[in-house]
């Protein structure tokens, strides 16, 4: 495998006009116990050790002391078993606290966690455990049999995580295979977590190709929630439950991870997933003192609380909204309704989460409409040639810094355009203002960016083209009111079939993750297209959908 391996150094710095420079939200990022993820986590049990660190309501408590002899008991079973530095480990888990202490346990063996959507199909695990070349899928205890057929379709083994209670151990079912009693496998304390070696891979979905492969190592996952805990000055009396589920960075890096990070307590809904019926009684029940959401979650909460408001809501520091563009209308009824100030972010999977947010009261404004100042990393605002604009004058959003990833794995192409001239270009159109605030105006590329999900139109089109009575397809997003953006998809039927769009629709159900499924077919015999034949993706909407103002951007 190819990991793009150049380390950032944490003190190099330089100087250059046009764009905004912030040192790291935090400096202790620069010494060697904050250079890695697992030593930020190790120094936060070792000095609060009795503090509540993963509750599940009415179910479990652990304290960080308890967590980190699970966590360690689990990394020396995985380095005992055979799991080897730089193997993936893939973790196809609901939001559970097996999935924390696995993921935990795999990154401290030198291992890489590839945390996968659960709701999968069977094809597409087989694509992203190919793709991350894992080595081994673990589940809960009930199993996912899409994620398992997959892996014996590909001949990885399987293991399956269960924990009994707070005072048992981790049950954690390992294959035979290289132990270390055969000198072939190195035990857990021969194993120093390096900065540069790689702990997380995730996939983002680009709008001209498959998924993208995103390794972050110990460094970028170190510096990323440092950043967050800063921005949001969080503590070990802080206090959150989990909304957003543990496979996105958004819920995994700026939810949990900078919560264990500070000491602060973290709640996981008892269902494993969000739901609007309990939150409230999650939050009141774990002392939550703020939460983080996409958009599509903050609008179910306004909805619940229009038609049956709580009798009180807790008091929180703040509410945090990013991975999708937030209405100003909307931030001022949440501030409204749950009496806290509302802090867009803006953040990105190549950037380990955030590279933007609004500040809190105490630190300065907050301005609807705009996902905030850079948080601990270089921005600047570049023209097409990679020339800086100035204040106000829109451009493609650029970043660098320790939080950012080298490159993509396996992809010199993708790596050539996205990482050019020192920056990592995101993508987003936007502008800094006079203050330093970045505002995001619109998107160059054609993801769409359903309620913080981000979808590959090319994934779906190469689905929509395996139906036999399908000659041509293309998917595409329209504005939506709840989700930001709603797929949608056009398709031109081959020659004499008889083509309907239920069949459509079941055809992509059966073979795509159900947030993937276009929302309406349209069935023609014609698409926009270029002299050379080439479907005009960013113009088919206009053929179909009455005209609406394009969402803005978000990430």
């Amino acid at each position: 495998r190819t990991w793009p391996s150049r380390l950032p150094s944490p003190l190099r710095r330089r100087r250059e006009g046009g764009h905004t420079r912030l040192p790291t939200a935090d400096t202790s990022v620069t010494t060697m116990e904050g250079l890695t993820l697992t030593g930020v986590l190790r120094k936060a049990a070792g000095d609060f050790p009795s503090r509540r660190a993963i509750s599940i309501s009415g179910r479990l408590e652990l304290s960080y002391a308890r967590l980190h002899q699970l966590v360690d008991a689990a990394a020396a079973r995985l380095a005992d078993a055979g799991v080897l530095p730089g193997d993936v480990v893939a973790l196809a888990f609901p939001n559970a606290v097996e999935l924390v202490i696995v993921f935990l346990a795999v990154i401290r063996a030198r291992a890489v966690a590839a945390p996968l959507n659960p709701a999968y199909t069977k094809d597409e695990f087989v694509f992203y455990l190919s793709d991350s070349e894992s080595k081994l899928l673990v589940t809960n205890a009930e199993g996912n049999a899409a994620a398992e057929a997959a892996a014996a379709e590909l001949g990885i083994p399987r293991s399956a995580a269960f924990l009994p209670d707070a005072s048992g151990t981790l049950e954690l079912s390992l294959p035979s295979g290289r132990t270390a009693a055969d000198g072939t496998a190195l035990p857990l304390d021969t194993r120093v977590n390096d900065p540069s070696d790689v702990a997380l891979f995730l996939h983002t979905s680009g709008s001209t190709s498959r998924p993208k492969g995103v390794p972050l190592t110990q460094f970028n996952l170190a510096a990323s929630v440092k950043n967050i805990r800063s921005v949001y000055r969080l503590r070990e009396t802080d206090s959150t439950v989990i909304v957003l589920p543990l496979f996105h960075v958004h819920g995994l890096v700026a939810a949990l991870l900078s919560s264990l990070s500070a000491g602060a307590a973290v709640a996981l809904p008892a269902a494993g997933r969000f739901s609007a019926s309990t939150f409230w009684a999650d939050m009141r029940a774990s002392g939550a003192t703020w939460y983080s959401a996409v958009p599509t979650i903050h609008q179910i909460l306004l909805d619940r609380h229009a038609t049956r408001p709580e009798p009180a809501y807790p008091e929180l520091r703040f509410i945090r909204s990013c991975s999708a563009s937030l209405a100003p209308a909307i931030l001022e009824h949440l501030e409204a309704a749950f009496v806290a100030p509302v802090l867009e972010a803006y953040a990105m999977t190549e950037a380990a989460h955030q590279m933007a947010s609004n500040p809190l009261p105490e630190d300065g404004p907050r301005k609807p409409g705009a996902v905030g100042r850079p948080t601990g990393l270089e921005m600047a605002i570049l023209d097409e040639e990679g020339a800086r604009r100035p204040p106000n004058v829109p451009g493609e959003v650029c970043i660098r810094g320790p939080n950012v990833a080298k490159g993509y794995k396996n992809n010199p192409e993708a790596n050539k355009a996205a990482f050019a001239v020192g920056w990592f270009h995101t993508g987003d159109v936007g502008f800094l203002d006079a203050d330093g605030y970045l505002h995001l105006v619109g998107r160059i590329k054609e993801l769409i960016n359903r309620g913080g999900e981000k979808i590959s139109p090319i994934e779906v089109d190469a689905v929509l083209l395996e139906h036999p009575d399908i000659a041509q397809a293309v998917a595409f997003g329209v504005p939506d009111d709840k989700y930001g953006e709603e797929i949608n998809c056009a398709v031109i039927p081959r020659e004499g079939a008889d083509m309907e769009e239920a069949e459509v629709l079941r055809h992509c159900r059966k073979n795509l993750a159900a947030f993937k499924v276009p929302k309406r077919v349209f069935i023609t015999d014609s698409l926009p297209k270029t002299a050379t034949g080439k479907i005009q993706r960013r113009i088919v909407a206009e053929f179909f959908v009455p005209p609406a103002k394009a969402p803005r951007a978000g990430a």
